[in-house]
């Protein structure tokens, strides 16, 4: 079968991104997609080989996205001031494209995760943490501590788990990120 004219790999996957910003990545389906284009699920085969590819090539956009971002923010910055722009970043992209921030968890084979921006991620991450002045294994250690802490409080404030009671999370997150930095910067010698 021949592609459908005006379908392409790359229009169908940010179409599958908006989607997945709209209804939430785990409905995001090839079936669901050819709805939205009017066409018939087949129509999609010979750009997408099925819903699990569409959804790495979506991860694969959001890895791609968030890294770009990352990158303009952390320009120029270091110790906090680049804490706190990366951490931003975070927040700021799963508030903005909720879909695609949950693409972005997606589990990537290994040889495709490897090739993805996220190697990207760790690099600017680990970047970051030079200007904490932390060796091995404890950089190691920072990286996995503080993509835990921006996740897990993105994921609960995006579930609505912090709007019920005072402070603001604007508060809280600032006091976080306050907090991180102090740990960073007091880093715990190896027991």
């Amino acid at each position: 079968m021949a592609p459908r004219v005006g379908l392409t790999t790359e229009r169908l996957t940010q179409a599958g991104a908006t989607l997945a910003d709209e209804v939430g990545f785990d409905q995001v389906t090839v079936s669901e997609l050819a709805r939205r284009f009017d066409v018939k699920v087949a129509s999609l085969y010979s750009h997408v080989r099925n819903s699990h590819d569409l959804k790495t090539r979506i991860a694969l956009l959001a890895l791609e996205e968030l890294a770009d971002r990352a990158a303009d923010a952390l320009a120029g910055r270091a110790g906090k001031d680049a804490l706190v722009a990366l951490a931003n970043v975070y927040r700021d992209y799963a508030r903005e494209h909720p879909g695609r921030y949950a693409a972005a968890q997606f589990r990537l084979a290994p040889e495709t995760a490897a090739a993805s921006a996220g190697v990207r991620h760790a690099r600017m991450t680990r970047a970051l943490l030079r200007g904490y002045d932390l060796d091995e294994p404890d950089q190691t250690h920072a990286v996995r501590l503080l993509g835990s802490v921006f996740h897990g409080y993105v994921s609960i404030e995006m579930g609505g788990g912090f709007s019920h009671s005072a402070p603001g999370t604007e508060e809280t997150w600032s006091r976080v990120l306050d907090a991180l930095d102090a740990l960073l910067r007091t880093w715990p010698a190896a027991s």
